[in-house]
């Protein structure tokens, strides 16, 4: 029982500072970036963009969203890490929806 003690102790101070190491996401005004998208997540059809002016972008796709490579529709899996977008979002509340991402290269 004595050993337990320290163990869990430890995991007290431990998950805050793994929560405390996870990248942040910023919530910018409605509007169209340019950026790098940083991170894809297929299974939640969700990708982070890093924009131009160094702010980190969290967009879950909806059903509305357009995803597009010189004007034609393309299926997510299009879309890799360190490939350049532009995004359209609409703000709500403190999430963006986006509208249109178009693959730039």
């Amino acid at each position: 029982m004595k050993r337990i003690k320290p163990i869990l102790l430890a995991f007290l101070f431990i998950i805050p500072f793994l929560y405390s190491c996870q990248e942040g996401t910023d919530v910018v005004e409605s509007g169209t970036y340019q950026g790098t998208i940083d991170e894809v997540e297929p299974e939640k059809s969700e990708i982070y963009v890093k924009t131009d002016d160094n702010q980190r972008l969290e967009l879950y796709f909806t059903e509305s969203t357009t995803l597009t490579r010189n004007g034609e529709t393309v299926a997510f899996d299009q879309l890799k890490e360190g490939g350049k977008v532009e995004v359209e979002v609409e703000k709500v509340g403190q999430r963006l929806d986006p509208i249109a991402v178009r693959i730039l290269e």
